[in-house]
């Protein structure tokens, strides 16, 4: 009787452990169970690294029980003492800066860039294409900023400057002496050119574009229904001697890569005999060696003469980008295509996804998710502010 009691007690308490266990989950996963200031507490972990002081956490419980969600996370967003911008961002934005995509790399120009953006909410579609550059305020006593190394961003990071306080934005043109007509946003950052502009054929500036910023890598929009005139000259028709490779393989990404990769023909990054002290060079009336390198492969192909692009992909399988039909769809240089870029409705979808991720730690997967995605896409477009859109996402994952 008592062993029959016993295996009773313990089948309640593994009961009374698992409704509890349940009870936890159903917690985290609706916040309208939660208190307002557990909920103001959870705003704060997704948007900081550090804790709120209990000052910040009374202003952010008020604005919850007055309605005021976004407000709440926008306070944890400015808390003076958190690192949304110099850690949690910083870390957000520094993969997209290099080959690696690592977030384990050197505060660099793209990287703060993106950062002061972000910050005085200047309308994110024109990260591609904009005249613009952020650098650290001169009371840092900072070295100059350079055309030919990083020293000044390294120095920012190596005495801890804060950067929402420690950065400020310039003409892009003005700093770095590159004509406006030529600045395309981060395209030009001194980062972004060591990174994809170095050797090669700057092909890579459009895959990491396209990865970064666009979500999606060539493989994932290959179309081999374009036309193959504006295939350049280093890409054999025919493989191991098999042109069914090319029609089939080559051809999907190539016919619609090629014609866009045009708009970087005057960039290269050039260096003695190290690549950190190297800088970006711009050619106008000069199409760079690069694009002629191996034209031996297939002598008939697209020679390049200047830097007019197209991009085909606005028919065919590829207009569910959503290219924005005021453009023209072709242009000349790297600012008119970063416009091209930032004005499709992929590009808003992709920052929305990836800030979802960021701030809910996973990707959207159910309805309700997906249904929260639209939304805060929808809000992007009507100003292009990326801190919006993390504020609205850690308000809806506020209970997870």
């Amino acid at each position: 009787m008592r062993l029959s009691q016993g295996r009773v007690g313990l089948r309640g308490v593994l009961r009374a452990t698992a409704a509890l266990v349940i009870a936890v989950i159903a917690t985290a996963a609706n916040p309208a169970l939660a208190g307002s200031r557990e909920q103001a507490k959870r705003i704060h972990d997704r948007l900081n690294g550090t804790p709120p002081n209990q000052a910040l956490l009374d202003s952010m419980q008020a604005d919850i029980d007055g309605g005021n969600l976004l407000g709440a996370a926008y306070l944890a967003i400015e808390d003076p003492n958190g690192e949304f911008y110099s850690v949690v961002l910083k870390n957000f934005v520094t993969p997209w800066t290099n080959r690696d995509q690592t977030a384990f790399a050197p505060l660099n120009d793209y990287t703060a860039t993106v950062i002061g953006m972000v910050r005085d909410e200047v309308p994110f579609n024109t990260v591609l294409s904009a005249d613009l550059i952020y650098i650290g305020k001169s009371a840092l006593g900072l070295p100059a900023y350079s055309n030919s190394g990083n020293d000044h961003y390294a120095q920012m990071e190596a005495q801890g400057a804060n950067l929402k306080d420690g950065l400020v934005g310039f003409p892009q043109s003005q700093v770095t002496g590159l004509p406006a007509a030529a600045t395309a946003g981060v395209l030009t950052s001194r980062a972004a050119a060591r990174a994809f502009f170095v050797a090669g054929t700057n092909r890579a500036m459009f895959r990491f574009t396209m990865i970064n910023h666009m979500c999606t890598d060539m493989l994932q929009i290959m179309d081999q229904t374009r036309p193959t005139d504006r295939i350049r000259q280093d890409v054999s028709r025919s493989p191991g001697g098999d042109s069914r490779v090319f029609l089939n393989n080559c051809v999907g990404c190539h016919s619609g890569m090629d014609p866009m990769v045009q708009a970087f023909a005057h960039y290269d990054y050039v260096f003695a005999t190290d690549e950190s002290t190297g800088s970006l060079q711009y050619t106008p009336s000069t199409v760079v060696g690069k694009y002629f390198h191996n034209n031996t492969t297939f002598p008939p192909g697209f020679v390049t003469p200047d830097d007019q692009w197209e991009n085909r992909w606005r028919s065919g399988p590829n207009a569910l980008m959503g290219w924005d039909p005021s453009k023209a769809g072709a242009g000349s240089g790297a600012k008119s295509l970063g416009a091209e870029f930032g004005a499709s409705d992929q590009f808003a979808q992709c920052q929305v996804q990836k800030t979802f991720r960021a701030v809910c730690l996973r990707a959207p997967s159910d309805a309700a998710d997906r249904a929260q995605v639209a939304t805060m896409v929808a809000d992007f477009k009507q100003g292009y502010s990326l801190k919006k859109s993390f504020a609205e996402a850690a308000v809806y994952c506020r209970g997870d």
